[in-house]
């Protein structure tokens, strides 16, 4: 398991930090917002609508629910249902209304055909159950967002174009490459049809809309695997005990964001981008035994400094930092020109596991099962992600025997929906 964790170090190195200003600027970078480090109110309602989707360069939330979904419908029709249905009861819930009225019952996106024997109960059962399940009523929209992204498998699944969009796959939209020791990616923590990033600043709030959206799709989509994830109320530290915004020139400034898909590829994705999801498992215990000095080393900041320490810890504050052996720090690679990717991580903590490990020291317990759930967004991530987590994975030497890359996905995410348009509708309608 040391050997699995050390090279998964190296593509935390990428996710834990932003490009460069660098990358930015050969993007011809704009700013994201103009509250982005500004304080928001905690239960404001965010647009769902508009030129781009919600949730992308929106100020990040707290709390992350993250639900990928496996069609289980080949039927076009029920898709755009689907997709309709779910932009409806996601603009609803992002203004702090219930997922549907309340006064009609469920209504599932694609009802189920009646038996022929004329018994309607199959049919009209869903309308039977209460339309939203209620444990939001009352409560403010707390800035919820839903960003909606289509899978690999959405346009081909093993050889077959279920719904008749092969032909518009993005090739930007690519089947991830294995990245060797670094991907122990698990199939079910990984890939899916269709992809929901729901933020909010109240969990609640965030598992309540996927809930909702779960259950109208009840009969054509179910969830596939999902992750929650944190982010801290005050500061940006991770779970390594380092800050997201070390002082970097140029590192994560989310004031130049490259990031939208442009005329190099389909019409349909003008305007959107794409996202690349990494659950990435910390190897928390091993790190916490490891020296300060080390650990500032790795990552090439100071994590802090008092006393006689201070002097001694400077060294490992520069991000060009190398060691004897040709080591860079992991700031120093982060820190290096590419195009543009912004960063929407979060923590997580799903508890203690069972582990038995096959290298040395071979010893068997229980450890955290805790880390950074990582976000980006990119125009192209063939020349974003792909090329730094393969630099991370060759250099990034000190941290890569800390974590494991064990699930995620790539998915394009479309524009934002015009008043009247369902999520997706450019996708499903050229001609």
């Amino acid at each position: 398991m040391r050997s699995i964790q050390t090279t998964m170090a190296s593509m935390l190195a990428c996710m834990l930090l932003m490009p460069s200003v660098a990358g930015f600027a050969q993007q011809g970078a704009k700013p994201v917002t103009a509250d982005w480090g500004k304080t928001v109110d905690p239960e404001q309602a965010e647009p769902f609508r508009g030129e781009h989707q919600a949730g992308i360069v929106t100020k990040p939330q707290h709390f992350l629910y993250f639900a990928a979904f496996d069609l289980t419908t080949s039927r076009r029709e029920d898709l755009v249902r689907l997709l309709k249905a779910w932009t409806a009861a996601a603009e609803r819930m992002s203004a702090g209304e219930t997922a549907q009225p309340m006064e009609n019952g469920l209504q599932l996106a694609v009802p189920p055909i009646a038996a022929k024997t004329g018994d309607e109960s199959e049919a009209t059962n869903a309308a039977s159950r209460t339309a939203d399940t209620g444990e939001v009523l009352g409560m403010p929209p707390a800035r919820l967002t839903i960003t909606f992204g289509f899978g690999p498998t959405l346009f081909n699944k093993d050889g077959v174009d279920r719904f008749g969009v092969a032909r518009l796959r993005p090739e930007a939209l690519i089947d991830m490459p294995n990245f060797g020791a670094i991907d122990q990616m698990a199939p079910e923590r990984t890939g899916g049809d269709i992809a929901l990033q729901i933020c909010a600043e109240d969990p609640q709030v965030a598992f309540h809309a996927a809930r909702q959206l779960a259950r109208i799709a009840e009969g054509v989509a179910t969830m596939h695997w999902v992750q929650t994830g944190y982010r801290p109320i005050v500061g940006d530290r991770h779970l390594l005990g380092f800050s997201a915004e070390e002082k970097v020139p140029g590192m994560n400034s989310p004031e130049a964001t490259a990031i939208w898909s442009g005329k190099e590829g389909p019409a349909w994705m003008r305007g959107g981008s794409y996202l690349v999801a990494r659950r990435i498992r910390f190897a928390i215990e091993h790190w916490d035994q490891m020296p300060q000095i080390y650990q500032e080393q790795a990552i090439g900041a100071m994590k802090h400094a008092h006393g006689a320490a201070a002097q001694n810890s400077q060294k490992s504050a520069d991000a060009d930092f190398v060691d004897e052996g040709g080591s860079p720090a992991h700031l120093a690679l982060v820190s290096q020109g590419r195009d543009a990717m912004l960063r929407r991580s979060y923590s997580y903590n799903d508890g203690i596991n069972f582990i038995s490990e096959r290298w040395p020291p071979w010893r068997q317990g229980l450890e955290y099962d805790a880390g950074m759930f990582f976000v980006c967004y990119q125009r192209d991530p063939r020349n974003g992600f792909v090329p730094v987590f393969r630099q991370m994975a060759n250099r990034d030497y000190r941290l890569n025997q800390f974590w494991t890359h064990v699930g995620g996905g790539l998915y394009a995410v479309p524009r934002g929906a015009k008043p009247g348009e369902y999520i997706g509708q450019e996708l499903f309608e050229t001609k």
